[in-house]
């Protein structure tokens, strides 16, 4: 594959892999640190092949991945040397080096985290590196990218480049997603960052925080219903808007905490915060096809919001209108229709004419008509949800 298939019309990436090559190159004698900034690890792993199929005959290319216990650059550089006779002889070769958006930034209970580690190693052994004289490319994800230039300014200044190739898809969950779950924090792990900063916690250090609150407090644990939740609807959150690395593992993550929290929810006789994870739950099931484990699940949480809400309610509208879509893609149509049909006179009465879930539900009446062929009844509301839409979004 060649790197402009690897790209496609990507302009903004291929540049930074021209770059990266170019600073490859016209490397000079001494250090030449370049530092890849990559979210996307399957992504990252396509561009280290890439290049390495590029850069030979001329240059060898070798891997380190750096160890957690032990998350020391210098280290790992003088293992793989020692190991080489090709490098102990001098031979042009690339070192690229990974493991690092593997380094826990919470200190799970130790007196430093493994990132904390990690940039001190970097910050006192920059002068060590010099008797490495090849090009090192030490691959970040952008939340390390950030912790990097404050705590290893130092080392940061030794760059000789800097390659950012942009993904949706990231490893790292923003700050503001772990508000509600703040509490499970201390006050130095959760200060000194932007409140929209992106990219503030690895998403796996959250699941090793939960399985330590499990450890420490006992699975019955209250906190633990918030915690479950938060997880499972970042995951679910990430599903939705593609930024997730392993689509399939991801969407098993969901449902697994969310089915924590829902378990928990029901021994606490926490009702409300039930129906709404019954409701996600569902959606998650549907998502996968199974809709026999799905219909139960948005059962139970139309009869919740009926008995907490009573039958005037935004949220009891909303429920109809997803079990009705349940019903929809399985071609159930005449369940789905009086359901599509409640729901949208629920939003009408409760939410007026003029709102974004009024035109939902017309859309949605529309398209079980269309896929029945009665056209005749879903031209009009398409019309209306289009211009309804067009006068409310612009």
């Amino acid at each position: 594959m060649a790197a402009k298939e690897l790209f496609e019309s990507d302009e903004q990436n291929q540049d930074a892999y021209d770059d990266l090559i170019v600073s490859i190159q016209a490397k000079e004698q001494g250090l030449s640190l370049l530092i890849g900034v990559c979210d996307d690890l399957n992504l990252r792993e396509q561009i280290i092949a890439q290049y390495a199929a590029e850069l030979e005959p001329e240059f060898r290319t070798y891997r380190v991945i750096l160890a957690g216990g032990e998350p020391s650059l210098r280290a790992a550089l003088y293992h793989l040397v020692q190991s080489e006779e090709y490098l102990l002889g001098g031979g042009k070769a690339v070192i690229t080096v990974t493991g690092v958006e593997q380094l826990y930034f919470l200190k799970q209970g130790e007196d430093r985290s493994q990132q904390e580690i990690f940039f001190g190693y970097l910050q006192w052994t920059r002068e060590a590196l010099r008797e490495f004289p090849y090009p090192i490319i030490l691959w970040v994800t952008n939340q390390i990218l950030i912790n990097l230039i404050k705590k290893a300014p130092d080392f940061w200044s030794w760059r000789k480049g800097v390659f950012r190739f942009l993904s949706r898809k990231t490893i790292a969950v923003s700050r503001r997603e772990l508000e509600p779950i703040r509490f499970a924090f201390t006050e130095s792990e959760f200060s000194g960052f932007d409140d929209e900063n992106p990219y503030f916690l690895p998403i796996e250090d959250l699941r090793k925080l939960i399985e330590q609150t499990e450890q420490q407090r006992g699975e019955k644990d209250p906190s633990l219903v918030t915690l479950y939740l938060s997880l499972g609807n970042i995951y679910r959150r990430r599903l939705q808007h593609g930024e997730s690395q392993d689509y399939k593992t991801e969407q098993d993550l969901a449902i697994e905490y969310i089915c924590k929290a829902v378990e928990l929810q029901k021994e606490l006789g926490l009702d409300r915060d039930l129906a709404s994870s019954l409701n996600n739950l569902a959606s998650l099931y549907e998502s996968q096809g199974r809709y026999s484990e799905a219909e139960p699940l948005y059962i139970q949480a139309l009869a919740l919001w009926r008995k907490l809400l009573g039958e005037e309610h935004p949220d009891v509208a909303t429920s109809l209108n997803n079990l009705a879509g349940l019903y929809d893609s399985q071609g159930r149509y005449s369940e789905a229709e009086p359901l599509y049909i409640q729901a949208l006179a629920l939003r009408r009465k409760l939410l007026g004419e003029e709102h974004p879930d009024v035109a939902s539900s017309l859309n949605n009446l529309a398209g079980l008509y269309d896929s029945q062929g009665r056209y005749s009844e879903a031209e009009p509301l398409y019309i209306q949800a289009l211009a309804l839409r067009r006068k409310l979004l612009g």
